[in-house]
């Protein structure tokens, strides 16, 4: 199958296909990997905050097995204390490209920064390198994925303070902006509109180009639940238990908060951007929030809805060969923004 695509004219609105067997493979293999951390019986959520750092590591192992590593890629982990806080993560980089040496800002490539989801609550660099080192084989280009601080141990707006710090960080090693294109998917998603916003304020020069998976747009998940409500029906995610277990990181934080619903506005300097998301994901109108806020704000966005799919199945190509054509899409995307 391929994309419904909108693009600065009008939001995308096709009506919904049945997934390919693979595509339902996949939501069913990832429902059955997620259905701890979901924490449903029936339609009841039961998961507590205690559970889920436990929870946390056989879920990541799950999915970094689902999502496999390209031959050839390399990683360099990072752990650096700075202003106060950390950056820690990991570059990903072929040997071939860089001598075995992480991305350097003196040869004046791009680099990918990658922000991670789920839910502000698990996965990791790790989990998702398969995905970013597929994003950026083929462009010959090096990636940086961070690895915020995640709830319940650490609450809003930590997640987003690491990843306005982890941004900086690179803008201090001498990559410059137009250099960096960010990507992110779901929370991570959320992560990047943070990051514009405080570029903006702070007066910092914003990315050259932003390619967002899934993304959410709203941490409180009203949302996802009104969407819910009209009849779309997830493969793995289950509004309300989601809605409980966000809260897990958002805390006592107010949904009115500028950072927890962010504005993005006309006079900001907004990335070319490009947002994927399946049909079938009950945070569908998440990101086409964040396309029709990205053209109300002049910004350039391009959205393309999956027919079948679930949430970023972008990371499960062995599932669902529309995963590799997405990602084709996405490396098309990031190919016409490299430096």
């Amino acid at each position: 199958m391929h994309p419904i695509t909108a693009s600065n004219a009008e939001v995308a609105s096709g009506l919904e296909a049945p997934g390919a067997k693979r595509a339902r493979a996949l939501n069913a293999y990832v429902w059955r990997a997620t259905r701890p951390m979901m924490g449903v019986l029936g339609n009841v959520p039961v998961i507590g905050q205690t559970a889920i750092p436990i929870l946390r590591p056989a879920l990541n192992a799950s999915l970094s097995a689902a999502s496999p590593v390209p031959r050839g890629t390399r990683t360099t982990a990072v752990k650096v204390r700075v202003d106060g806080g950390q950056v820690r993560g990991e570059w990903t980089h072929e040997a071939e490209q860089f001598g075995g040496d992480v991305p350097s800002p003196s040869n004046g490539r791009s680099i990918l920064y990658y922000l991670h989801g789920s839910g502000y609550l698990v996965c990791s660099a790790r989990t998702h390198r398969g995905l970013v080192a597929r994003l950026v084989r083929r462009a010959g280009i090096g990636a940086f994925s961070l690895d915020y601080r995640l709830g319940p141990e650490h609450q809003f707006p930590s997640g987003g303070d690491d990843a306005i710090r982890g941004y900086r960080w690179l803008l201090d090693q001498g990559f410059s902006a137009e250099q960096i294109i960010v990507g992110g998917d779901s929370a991570g998603g959320h992560l990047a509109q943070d990051l514009l916003a405080a570029n903006h304020r702070d007066d910092v020069p914003q990315p050259r180009a932003m390619v967002l998976f899934s993304p959410l747009y709203d941490p409180v998940f009203d949302v996802a639940r009104a969407l819910e409500r009209t009849g779309v029906h997830d493969p793995f995610i289950h509004a309300a238990s989601a809605q409980r277990l966000m809260g897990c990181y958002r805390g006592d934080a107010s949904p009115d908060d500028p950072r927890m619903r962010v504005a993005l506005t006309s006079d900001m300097d907004l990335p070319d951007t490009l947002i994927q998301f399946g049909s079938r994901e009950v945070m569908a109108n998440d990101a086409r929030t964040i396309h029709q806020n990205l053209l109300d704000a002049d910004g350039t966005s391009t959205l393309q809805e999956w027919p079948g799919q679930g949430h970023v199945f972008q990371m499960f190509p062995y599932f669902s060969s529309d995963s590799r054509r997405a990602i084709r899409e996405a490396k098309d995307f990031i190919d016409r923004h490299l430096t």
